[in-house]
């Protein structure tokens, strides 16, 4: 009997829950055991097609069905599932928004984990691009190209036609790709007033945080966590940053080289322990930094006790914000009011299941409007750099932009910011994303 005549309702009403991921079980890295699964899940996918809109892995996957001469899951030839595996960026949103199969339910359907243990396969077992695993060591090419001269050039490259469509024959990167900008680690120059601050706890909050800059603020936008420290700082909160920290390891999570995830935890977890027996909460930016952290980590070691209190511990600034807002300790005392906001909502933000606290934080400031957007920008780690995907990337993301346009807004802004470089990159009008950090920055007038 098929899978998809089966019971579909049982369990679909209940709270949705995660398995731990089991990378070091005896059958993980079994191809056969594998291809077993991806076809007991495609055949359900199949099924129910719930997914369609979201990624390009459910066309890729759907097409090659109604394509092949069964119209059934049969038809399909094997290397077609590699190819759904390559299209899944591991955004997460079939789990949390659309899939009535996922656990607690009998047929215990996790799609984005199945896709990472086939891509953890694929890296242990078939030949992954050298420009994949150079792309995915955010540290290495951040600390390269983030000295000064080199910096330049870099920069300089980026923005030259020629050299970009060199890039894209050699390395594979996408001449039409957004690029960040790279610069030292400016986080180490700034210098928070954090001695003179005293902590005050509100809620679940103690009122001293330690930035976690991640990769992104160290070496392509430092002056988010310029605005962060600021900001923070002018609702009283105590901030210092994160010293010697490296990449929380999501790049290479996407990637599936699941042992270079834990080298990098190791690094980590313990460097962030040390702080929260401090008494510091852990803050992050990026909001696939705090995902890997609050999910990722604890269902790689779901045994671990260091993982499991910096999940605890970390926060999304916003959400940080919000808590001390809601326990009457936060300033709301605004100089300008920032107009009407394109507010694009992340993938790695929604799934975190903390609700919209930035839209709620910037819709605090008075005649502001924020008008959210929900669709995925199709940039999602390298996904979109890459020379095989960003036209499909592009199209991900083209109902993201046209509700931009839409809105006639006054700013436009994403919590990620390379899902806010790809909007930009769709709009292609020469207009700049605003951080909604930075946004709250100018609302206070600072």
């Amino acid at each position: 009997m098929s899978a998809r005549t089966g019971n579909t309702r049982e369990g679909s009403l209940q709270a949705p829950t995660r398995n731990p991921l089991g990378w070091n079980g005896p059958s993980f890295y079994d191809e056969n055991d594998l291809f077993d699964e991806l076809e007991r899940v495609f055949d359900i996918c199949h099924g129910c097609r719930r997914c369609f809109s979201l990624c390009n892995a459910f066309p890729t996957l759907f097409d090659a069905i109604d394509e092949s001469e069964t119209m059934e899951l049969d038809g399909v030839s094997k290397p077609v599932y590699w190819d759904v595996v390559d299209h899944c960026y591991l955004c997460d949103m079939c789990y949390m928004t659309k899939c009535p199969y996922v656990p607690p339910h009998e047929w215990n359907v996790d799609f984005p984990h199945l896709m990472l243990r086939a891509k953890a396969v694929k890296f242990k077992t078939r030949k992954v691009k050298s420009r994949d695993k150079l792309l995915t060591s955010t540290d290495m090419i951040g600390s390269l190209a983030g000295i000064p001269v080199v910096s330049s050039v870099v920069n300089a490259s980026m923005r030259n036609r020629t050299m970009r469509s060199l890039v894209e024959s050699t390395v594979g990167v996408h001449r039409d790709a957004p690029v960040p900008n790279y610069h030292r680690n400016a986080a180490k120059s700034i210098s928070p007033r954090a001695a003179v601050i005293e902590a005050k706890a509100a809620g679940p909050t103690k009122g001293k945080v330690a930035i976690y800059a991640t990769c992104y603020g160290k070496y392509n936008q430092p002056e988010l966590i310029s605005d962060l420290v600021t900001v923070f700082e002018h609702n009283d909160i105590s901030v210092a940053i994160v010293q010697n920290d490296k990449c929380c390891g999501m790049p290479k999570l996407e990637l599936g080289d699941l042992e270079s995830v834990e080298a990098l935890k190791d690094k980590n977890i313990p460097l962030l322990n040390s702080l929260i027996d401090d008494g510091w909460d852990i803050i992050s930016p990026i909001p696939s930094c705090v995902l890997m952290y609050k999910q990722e980590l604890p269902l790689m070691f779901p045994e671990d006790p260091a993982v499991a209190r910096v999940k605890s511990a970390i926060f999304d600034p916003f959400e940080y914000l919000m808590h001390r807002h809601k326990a009457g300790a936060m300033n709301t005392d605004f100089s300008n009011e920032l107009g009407k906001i394109a507010y694009h909502v992340s993938c790695h933000l929604r799934v975190q299941n903390i609700g919209m606290k930035t839209r709620d934080i910037l819709s605090l400031v008075p005649n502001t409007e924020v008008d959210a957007i929900e669709r995925c920008s199709g940039h999602d780690g390298t996904y979109a750099v890459k020379k095989e995907f960003y036209e499909t990337a592009k199209k991900i993301c083209r109902p993201v932009v046209s509700r931009v346009q839409k809105a006639q807004a006054d700013h436009y802004s994403s919590d990620c910011p390379m899902a806010a470089d790809m909007v930009g990159n769709g709009l292609a009008d020469g207009s700049e994303p605003r951080h909604p950090m930075s946004l709250l920055r100018q609302a206070y007038g600072l």
